[in-house]
């Protein structure tokens, strides 16, 4: 289960983040509410897979290349007021996992932590509309958590058969997940799934109903 450690945001955010997190019996939160300068200290004591940041808060964008240089295994996911594509590719570039409108729906913030906790890159879909050249965007579709959690076993070589084991699910219900991960992703086969090793971006729509809505 992905812990989460949240830093301080504004009353409203605040709150539908810790009721969003506390519905999900598949996350953990463990702090929230933690100003700035205290989350290296949360978590040297809870070593979340997840930090959430407020990029209103942050005293400069340093501050996630220090956070990802000292804490490389907690993966960083800033959510702030509707970023630009500079901004989003900027915290990627120096280290986030995930960078997010504030106004992306509920379900979609949910399911890009669970993408996050598994190092897997996550843009805003206007941020990557108009983004650097440098980074490739590989859908325009958001994963599912369960479509998140085939795809990890099929890059790590897995057959149908040893998936459909592990999460306890059909054969034919690993093939239907895996057919809806190629199409999101714009490939064919999982003989296309190498270039994902290169942590290139999902896309996350986020001109949807607000987390605090």
């Amino acid at each position: 289960m992905p812990t989460v450690v949240s830093a301080k945001f504004e009353d409203l955010v605040a709150v539908g983040l810790r009721v969003l997190i506390s519905e999900d019996p598949n996350l953990d939160l463990v702090a929230a509410g933690v100003p700035m300068e205290e989350i290296p200290r949360s978590i040297d004591e809870h070593a979340p897979a997840v930090v959430l940041l407020n990029f209103g808060t942050l005293r400069a964008h340093g501050d996630v290349f220090e956070l990802h240089q000292a804490y490389p295994d907690t993966r960083i996911v800033v959510l702030a007021n509707r970023p630009t594509a500079a901004e989003c590719n900027q915290m990627l570039s120096f280290g986030a996992t995930a960078c997010l409108s504030k106004e992306t729906e509920a379900r979609d913030i949910v399911n890009a932590i669970h993408l996050a906790s598994r190092g897997m890159h996550v843009l805003p879909r206007s941020a990557a509309a108009g983004g650097s050249s440098t980074l490739d965007i590989i859908g325009s579709e958001l994963l599912t958590r369960r479509e998140a959690e085939v795809l990890e076993l099929l890059n790590d070589g897995a057959t149908n058969a040893q998936i459909a084991h592990r999460l306890s699910i059909g054969i034919e219900t690993v093939r239907t997940h895996a057919r809806n991960i190629y199409r999101k992703l714009g490939i064919a086969s999982r003989r296309d799934l190498p270039r994902l090793a290169r942590q290139e971006p999902i896309v996350v729509d986020a001109e949807r109903r607000p987390v605090n809505g």
